[in-house]
This record gives C-alpha cells, sequence and structure tokens, in this order.
C-alpha cells in the first residue's frame, strides 16, 4: 500500500481519481475507494470530507455518490461530465434562435454553458450570466459584450446567486433567455434547492422569449421544489430521443424544438 505522506500534487490526484469513479459509477463505498485508490480508510475519510466540504460529492449511509437526488444537485463540476453529446445537440438547435445583436441572458446550468461557442461565433452580442465558466469561456471573444451577475458565490454551483436587490436582475429586459433545470413534467419544471429557484424565475422574467433546454433524462421527473409551469416558457429544445407522447402533451402549451441527438 502507499505511503499515506502528505503530499499535496498526490492529494489532489487522489481526489480526482475519486471523482472520476463516482462519475462513470454514481456511487461507491469507501472501501471501494480504498481499493481504487491504494490508501488508507482513514486517508479516504479525510478526502470524502474534503470532497463533500466543497460540494463535489455527497455522503449517505454506507458510501458517497455524485448523482442528484430529488433535494440535492449535484456540483457544477460533475454536471458539466453528464450527457455532454445530447447538450451539445441542444445548444446547436438552441443557437439557431439567436440573431446577431441580440442581448442574451444565459443560466448557471451546465446544458446552457454548452452555448459558449455559438454565441461568440454568433456575436456581436450582449451575453449577461451568474455563471462564472460561462464568463471565462466569453471573456476574450471581441464580439461579445459580457455583463456578469452578481450575488453570492456557490462553489458547488460555480455561479453567483442572490435576490433582485443584490443581483440587479430586475433593472435589466434582454431579447431571448436561455435556462434548464432539473426535471420537468409536460405541466411543471422542477428544481431540487430554493435559492437557485428564486434566482432562476428572476432571470426568466427578463426575458422577451424565453426558452428551456432539456436533454431526456431530465423528463417525466419531479424535484423537491416547483420552479415554473412549462407555460411560462415560449420555446422547448428538448433532444429527440424524448417519448413522442410526452412531445405531444407538452407542444399544446410552448413551441417544440427537437435536438437530434
Amino acid at each position: 500500500m502507499a505511503s499515506d505522506a502528505p503530499d499535496r500534487l498526490s492529494r489532489q490526484a487522489r481526489q480526482n481519481r475519486i471523482i472520476d469513479h463516482l462519475t462513470r459509477e454514481g456511487s461507491a463505498s469507501a472501501a471501494e475507494l480504498v481499493e481504487l485508490t491504494g490508501r488508507s480508510l482513514m486517508t479516504i475519510h479525510r478526502d470524502i470530507d474534503e470532497l463533500a466540504a466543497k460540494g463535489f460529492i455527497r455522503k449517505f449511509h454506507g458510501g458517497v455518490s455524485a448523482l442528484p437526488t430529488s433535494v440535492f444537485e449535484s456540483s457544477a463540476e460533475f454536471r458539466r461530465t453528464r450527457n455532454p453529446a445530447a447538450k451539445s445537440a441542444l445548444a446547436k438547435t438552441a443557437s439557431e434562435l439567436i440573431e446577431p445583436g441580440m442581448s442574451v441572458m444565459v443560466d448557471d446550468s451546465t446544458t446552457c454553458l454548452a452555448l459558449a461557442p455559438f454565441l461568440a461565433e454568433i456575436g456581436p452580442l450582449t451575453v449577461l450570466t451568474n455563471f462564472r465558466q460561462l464568463g471565462e469561456e466569453l471573456r476574450l471573444s471581441e464580439s461579445i459584450h459580457l455583463i456578469m451577475i452578481g450575488g453570492t458565490y456557490s462553489r458547488s454551483h460555480d455561479s453567483y446567486i442572490g435576490p433582485p436587490d443584490i443581483t440587479g436582475l430586475g433593472s435589466y429586459s434582454v431579447d431571448i433567455v436561455f435556462q434548464s433545470t432539473s426535471t420537468m413534467n409536460a405541466s411543471w419544471t422542477f428544481h431540487q434547492e430554493q435559492d437557485v429557484v428564486s434566482m432562476k424565475r428572476v432571470m426568466l422574467s427578463a426575458g422577451a422569449r424565453r426558452i428551456l433546454m432539456m436533454d431526456s433524462s431530465k423528463v417525466g421527473k419531479s424535484s423537491l421544489h416547483r420552479y415554473v409551469e412549462v407555460s411560462e416558457f415560449t420555446d422547448l429544445v428538448v433532444t429527440d430521443d424524448v417519448e413522442k407522447g410526452f412531445i405531444d402533451d407538452v407542444d399544446e402549451t410552448v413551441a417544440v424544438h427537437l435536438a437530434r441527438v
């Protein structure tokens, strides 16, 4: 078994291996992580506590997980690794709704993060977002006038979240808003966390056109908090592997655009 001598680089590599394993498998016991890394149970418990404190993983009785539940959202770092092909397809289809010169607001979902390369190509655009990573992707683009929306920084979401009087969201009116959320059915959208719900609602109200981007893994499910009715959106961009019955139901309240996966 490898030595447990403190070493920042080896600890980082070990924790990355743990996150990668949970990304693939969803969950694991501490004993499985000991076998995976070749380190002691005490070291693994320290790693688990540190990663949980950062919001990258979640502890439960008997193990750890990086998967979301109906109550807790998984971290942005984990969510970025999920369903990349579907996110790319959604972004390509959604980007066709944008025209140069528009003002565009984008939430802190990793689904909408996939819009970044398309936004840079379509410009000039004014882009408003609370997602730090999206700001990083666009900050050097000369065709983008970037406005970062403030608030309290959330490590697990890698974004800034706060009420309208702190964020200044109530003062904006934009051409188009892009959002995704945790789950939806044909009538309602849902999210696990109330503070995120409150932020998303204010962002949504700023848009003349309001676009919801969802892959099939989020459809036909619910989470702890109701967000808004599907009819609050003007458009739904959804992957084409969603059941036809759902499309028929939701098509009565919102314009549906199918993204080919």
